[in-house]
């Protein structure tokens, strides 16, 4: 039987279906990530790796793993594991798709309510003893997101999500622009497909679910920022490179767009500290979209029920080479 090395300690329920395989099990389970020089010299014995988002798997670490089948990465996204190298060593990378679905879109709606209401801002303004009297033009007024329109940049299965709960819970009107149509959202929901200048220039709340790649590195510039509302709210939950950090800290310092939502940052952990000084109507969470504990328990089930098929000598349930 098989060694499989997580960089995480897994649910307890997982990890027994991986005993009860007869796999031998070797987590790591410290508090902080797994330590690099740990990693290469652990690797070394495994055959199958289920890591997280955060760790590098890249050919060096791909290369010390001499008898590694399999890569099951805990998200969706696999940006970081080399994918190219692990197809050249016949290594089989799997992710986690379609678990996380409902919780990010949730999450992406939070936020854009949080940004639209000033939720936080109001939260910090009770704790701090500033209990507003109610007036017309009392402060933290928000926008409305009823009946205002959406616009979503990447309408797969996360920005469906989104247009759903836009569509069917607040009467918003939908706008996509994807590079393929999605027939099923524009029946379901009257979303309607548009060039990204539109998308940009009509929508009150523009959420972001591409995926992170060359052509969507920093597709959200200082050009793309002036071509929306300036009432507009960017909300990102997909990836932080898709969002020039400095360029929207100055856009919304200079008030070209009127606030974020963001879950994902550029350089994460670290946030850029221009964003970190804005506070009205920007509301930063910490790469929040996938945690719930329904929902990671999934994401790891997954992981689980790849890696055992693997190991068994069948195909992989979802995999990305």
């Amino acid at each position: 039987m098989a060694t499989v090395l997580g960089t995480t300690q897994l649910h307890l329920d997982q990890a027994n279906r991986l005993s009860e395989a007869g796999h031998t099990l070797d987590f790591h389970d410290g508090d902080g990530p797994i330590d690099r020089r740990e990693l290469l010299a652990r690797v070394s014995e495994a055959e199958a790796l289920i890591c997280l988002l955060t760790d590098r798997v890249d050919e060096e670490v791909l290369s010390a793993g001499r008898g590694l089948r399999i890569v099951a990465n805990i998200a969706v996204g696999y940006e970081n594991v080399d994918v190219e190298v692990a197809r050249r060593l016949g290594i089989v990378v799997t992710n986690t798709p379609d678990v996380l679905t409902e919780a990010t879109a949730d999450l992406t709606f939070a936020l854009l309510l949080a940004a639209a209401r000033r939720i936080a801002e109001a939260d910090r303004a009770v704790r701090d003893g500033r209990f507003p009297p109610w007036s017309l033009d009392q402060p933290l007024l928000g926008v409305d997101v009823h009946g205002a329109t959406l616009g979503i940049v990447g309408m797969g299965r996360i920005g469906y999500a989104v247009a759903r709960r836009g569509r069917l819970g607040f009467g918003m009107r939908v706008l996509y622009h994807n590079r393929t149509r999605n027939k099923v959202a524009e029946q379901e929901v009257a979303a309607e497909c548009v060039p990204f200048d539109r998308l940009l220039a009509e929508s009150d709340f523009v959420c972001v679910h591409v995926p992170q790649t060359e052509e969507t590195r920093h597709l959200f510039d200082a050009g793309a920022f002036a071509r929306m509302k300036p009432t507009a709210i960017l909300v990102n939950a997909a990836r932080g490179s898709v969002v020039d950090e400095a360029a929207l800290a100055d856009a919304l310092e200079a008030r070209t767009i009127a606030g974020a939502g963001l879950d994902v940052y550029e350089n994460e952990p670290t946030v850029h500290p221009k964003l970190l000084e804005l506070t009205e109507r920007v509301v930063l969470a910490p790469h929040l979209g996938s945690a719930t504990r329904e929902t990671r328990h999934k994401m790891v089930e997954l992981a689980v029920d790849n890696v055992l098929a693997v190991l068994a000598g069948d195909p992989p349930i979802t995999p990305v080479n």
